[in-house]
């Protein structure tokens, strides 16, 4: 039968329900979908749907997050594409709903995680797996570091220097645990930002991820340079991605920032 749906950007979708052949291309999504039991539904993903390992390599991708293959796809015949605001852009989706279901979810909160969840586990009629998900993770993150007060930035990029901001799910995870951002206060949910720029901010610690840039050890003498009155600290970025890598996370901050809480 079919079902018609209203997506997280207010778009109407009419979908087989339930979906049988569904193409993913948002990696926390994707993961999202195998832990509600979907293996044999998902045809599709993009190269950067890594997660979980030892079941996404089985599935073709046929996508970046900014770029599709068209044809590719075509020949999965999806019954229903999920894709995501600020991961997949305008363009793919007015492309991909000329021929298929396009499912557009937004998210760019902790809340909007957990909608995210229960929405797929709507879409493809997994509501109690997807209640369950949720609800573990919300037990998870009842032990979530608490670093009160601590002012520090979360860096993404060199060259230039990019740094999360207002309206994005990792910030809303800093806030969760505490921490103040000051480049929420910045134009950009992922603002450049100088030298000069980092120096103003007066942070406490700055957190250099490990993707989308693979910030290391030999950066941490970089920003030392910059700010040697601020901590540098490594960080894994797939614990800040939405999703089941949510029930790792609070075990990985306990862990990793436990002492940026003193």
């Amino acid at each position: 039968m079919n079902k018609t749906v209203v997506d997280q950007v207010g778009r109407s979708v009419t979908f087989s329900f339930p979906p049988k052949r569904i193409v993913s291309l948002c990696p926390g999504i994707t993961d999202t979908l195998f832990s509600l039991n979907l293996d044999a539904e998902i045809v599709g993903r993009t190269r950067f749907c890594i997660h979980p390992k030892g079941k996404v390599e089985n599935v073709p991708a046929v996508a970046g997050t900014k770029d599709i293959k068209l044809e590719a796809i075509q020949e999965l015949q999806p019954d229903l594409i999920v894709v995501e605001k600020e991961e997949n852009t305008r363009e793919i989706v007015e492309e991909l709903e000329k021929h298929f279901p396009v499912f557009v979810a937004e998210v760019q909160s902790v809340d909007d995680a957990f909608r995210m969840i229960e929405e797929m586990g709507s879409l493809t009629d997994r509501n109690e797996a997807a209640s369950e998900l949720a609800g573990a993770i919300r037990e998870q993150f009842e032990s979530l570091p608490k670093a009160t007060g601590k002012r520090v930035a979360y860096v993404i990029w060199r060259k230039p220097y990019m740094v999360v901001g207002k309206d994005t799910y990792i910030n809303s995870l800093l806030e969760k645990m505490g921490f103040i951002n000051p480049f929420t206060e910045v134009d950009g949910r992922y603002p450049a930002v100088t030298a000069e720029g980092f120096k103003d901010a007066k942070l406490d610690y700055v957190l250099l991820a490990s993707e989308p840039f693979p910030f290391s050890e030999k950066h941490i003498k970089e920003f030392l340079g910059m700010m040697p009155e601020t901590e540098p600290v490594l960080i894994d970025g797939e614990m800040f991605w939405y999703g089941p890598r949510m029930l790792e996370a609070s075990v990985y901050f306990q862990e990793h920032l436990s002492s940026l809480r003193q």
